[in-house]
């Protein structure tokens, strides 16, 4: 199963929960972790992991030769993202801009533009500290850069999908964290019980929902006191499948580097137990014909 671990808003343990649930799993199976995070991926901070490859990402972006260009300007129409532009008989382009969609080239009659290339950023992948069964891939945005879907597209097109598969999604509800859910079979929101937990996870919820995949819950630091979220998933239909209980030295490990199964041994059960839950729902949906 490929599983996305998501958030409406950064902080929530969304990261904890995904490195932990993985190393629960490679106890027994072979997993890959995989870090969609790009703009700040830190899931390695908790593996150590021995890198074993590295590629560099980059996107085509459209060079024009402008002796052959007649200036008709189809290129410039048929850019939504305002990449390329005629302006009188100067044409321009503005590579920050481009998404690498090709559609420029395509409908060129002179076919005088060509394809270059911009660096998004680098994909690592290894092994992930002493769980032979574990690997690590993940993506990291070059500085600068301001589009991270296209470098998380790459990240995903190199996952071993015979193996089980955590996704570390970007928090948020924007781009990003939906690029995240293309590839997963179910999805499992990370979220808190405070006022502004509830609002950003209602926000994560609404965003998702229309994709009509398999979705559970995690309440993190459970016990606060604000009820009002559990409120939120009755009514919604969406089944709570692990609440992790606030804890000052689950906090104090986590500035250590430590995972959450090691600062609290019990909580990996509960993690088992909410990835078989979403298991079954993802079987469900294939015997139903709706997967």
């Amino acid at each position: 199963m490929i599983l996305a671990i998501a958030s409406g808003k950064g902080g929530t343990g969304k990261t904890t929960i995904a490195v932990s649930m993985a190393c629960a799993l490679a106890a027994k199976e072979k997993v890959t972790l995989v870090d969609l995070d790009v703009e700040a991926p830190n899931s390695h901070l908790f593996l150590e992991p021995d890198f074993e490859g590295e590629d560099i990402a980059s996107l085509p972006v459209p060079q024009v030769d402008e002796d052959a260009c007649t200036r008709c300007g189809a290129c410039s129409d048929i850019c939504q993202f305002k990449a390329i532009a005629l302006l009188g008989k100067t044409i321009i382009t503005f590579p920050p801009l481009c998404h690498g969609c090709g559609a420029c080239w395509t409908v060129c009659p002179e076919k005088c533009i060509e394809k270059s290339s911009r660096e998004l950023g680098e994909i690592s992948w290894g092994k992930a500290g002493v769980e032979k069964n574990l690997d690590l891939l993940m993506g990291r945005l070059r500085i600068g850069e301001a589009m991270s879907p296209p470098l998380m597209r790459q990240v995903m097109e190199k996952m071993d999908r015979s193996r089980q598969i955590i996704i570390d999604a970007p928090p948020g509800t924007s781009c990003p964290m939906m690029t995240a859910q293309q590839s997963a079979e179910a999805v499992l929101l990370v979220t808190e019980p405070t006022p502004f937990g509830l609002h950003d996870f209602r926000l994560a919820v609404e965003a998702i929902k229309p994709l009509n995949k398999p979705m559970g819950v995690v309440i993190n630091r459970a016990g606060l006191g604000y009820e009002k979220v559990h409120e939120y998933c009755q009514n919604e239909g969406l089944e709570i499948l692990a609440s992790i209980e606030y804890d000052e030295k689950i906090a104090k490990a986590y500035s250590r580097g430590e995972r959450l199964i090691q600062a609290a041994p019990h909580v990996t059960e509960k993690l088992l137990n909410a990835h078989g839950r979403l298991e079954q729902m993802v079987r469900e949906r294939r015997e139903e014909g709706l997967a």
